[in-house]
């Protein structure tokens, strides 16, 4: 695990150049995120060549994170999960869902990567820290990050080596171009940066160069094996329904293990670009995930024949699902800097951007009789939600699929519109075992493709 002992240390830059360092090395490296996020996965999959997975307590179970841990470790050389924030940050007062208790369940050593500028002898105390505060995670080593120099990392090296036991296992120099990159990492999903490739070369040149790999491949060979839960069947099934996704530059927030419980639950994915084509494949549902349709709002706009084709569906009852910035795209109007873009149109409200985020963090919510899957009437879900834009001008009438217990949704007490055969929520889901969305969309797909 590369963790941190607080947030921005520089562990999504230094985890990324790792995975294609090791990679070039010939190695089968299996990348994972802690907690919920598509941006990170999305760079270190693309560095690894390999999908990445998140691993979340709040949404799944401990044997549920074991077995896809272990599953798709199966056919991997080494396992890199990236942590979020802090090595002990959680929810909990416990630490129950924090990265040292992910660290713990999978019997994970962790290297710790510092953000170095302005300190050196008081290294020593928060390494120390770190390891007496729970002396079940091993910190098998430290990642020096922005050093100042040689001079700096002699200075840092002689007190780590003086007061721990840890071993340095690299001293990543302060850059200022693979500093942009990191800062602007969540405006610059890979999915939509035409030199992403360039810009992961560059990481790895740049961190591959300061860390001792084979140190590290030594560190993740001494992690246990330990037994996990037998992992359900993923053979897709046959195909019964098609459903149209959109992937391109504005929409590109999907978890591969929810593209991988669609295809099992009987989905056909038929991918389109809602920049680029005039037309819808053709399917028998639509789904419009998350991604950034602000940035591309004029380019959406622009394409009306796509806007149109995705009004006809919806208007005439197709089944369509739409996460977010999907959300966003089938409003009226979408409203950002001063500038206003029509959007689909088919839900009644306009979208306006604002500066702090309306939404943000872990959300429950239970299900109301309006949901148009069924069958989960009083339902609690665990899910997150991530967005700076709220809804203006909404039609009071519309149905709600959702109450929200925990966090803000549409209006801080519902969540999930609902119109005509159309779900559209803020909360991103997440196919796991306390709900199988997956399998209740592809079933409702296909209960109006067959009548």
């Amino acid at each position: 695990m590369i963790s941190a002992a607080h947030k921005s240390s520089g562990k999504t830059t230094v985890s990324i150049g790792l995975c294609a360092a090791l990679a070039r090395l010939g190695r089968v490296v299996q990348a994972f995120k802690k907690g919920p996020d598509y941006i990170d996965p999305l760079w270190l999959g693309r560095a690894s060549g390999r999908a990445c997975y998140n691993l979340d307590f709040h949404t799944m179970g401990r044997e549920e994170i074991v077995s896809l841990f272990a599953r798709h470790m199966a056919d991997a050389d080494i396992g890199l999960i990236e942590g979020n924030k802090g090595l002990y940050d959680g929810l909990d007062l416990d630490g129950s869902n924090s990265n040292a208790a992910l660290a713990a369940l999978l019997g994970t050593p962790v290297v710790l990567v510092l953000d170095t500028r302005g300190m050196t002898r008081g290294v020593a105390p928060l390494i120390l820290g770190y390891q007496a505060f729970d002396p079940n995670i091993r910190i098998a080593g430290v990642i020096l990050n922005n050093v100042g120099g040689p001079r700096h990392e002699s200075k840092l090296r002689r007190v780590i080596e003086h007061y721990t036991d840890v071993r340095v296992v690299g001293a990543v120099p302060r850059n200022e171009k693979v500093e942009i990159v990191e800062r602007h990492l969540g405006l610059m999903p890979s999915n939509e940066a035409e030199a992403a490739r360039q810009r992961i070369d560059a990481i790895a040149d740049h961190v591959g160069g300061s860390v001792e790999l084979d140190r590290l491949l030594e560190i993740a060979s001494a992690a246990p094996a330990f037994d996990a839960p037998p992992a359900a069947d993923s053979t897709p099934a046959s195909s019964r329904v098609r459903i149209a996704i959109a992937r391109d530059a504005a929409f590109g927030f999907y978890y591969p293990d929810d593209l991988e419980a669609l295809r099992q639950a009987g989905a056909e994915l038929v991918p389109f670009d809602t920049l680029s084509d005039t037309r819808l494949p053709d399917a028998d549902g639509l789904f419009i995930g998350g991604g950034f349709p602000e940035t591309h709002m004029a380019a959406l706009e622009a394409n009306q024949p796509m806007r149109d084709a995705i009004r006809a569906f919806i208007e005439s009852g197709g089944p369509a699902y739409a996460e977010c910035g999907g959300l966003m795209y089938l409003c009226h109007g979408l409203e950002w800097r001063g500038r206003t873009c029509r959007m689909v149109g088919v839900l009644p409200a306009r979208v306006k951007m604002h500066q702090k985020p309306q939404g943000r963090g872990y959300v429950r919510l239970c299900e109301t009789s309006h949901h148009p899957w069924g069958g989960g009437v009083g339902q609690v879900i665990h899910a997150h939600e991530f967005h700076y834009s709220g809804l203006e001008k909404l039609d009071a009438e519309l149905p709600f699929a959702y109450q929200v217990e925990r966090g803000y949704g549409v209006d801080g007490r519902h969540d999930g519109l609902i119109y005509r055969n159309l779900l559209a929520n803020y909360a991103h889901m997440r196919s796991v075992g306390g709900n199988h969305w997956a399998q209740r969309f592809v079933d409702f797909v296909a209960s109006h493709s067959s009548s």
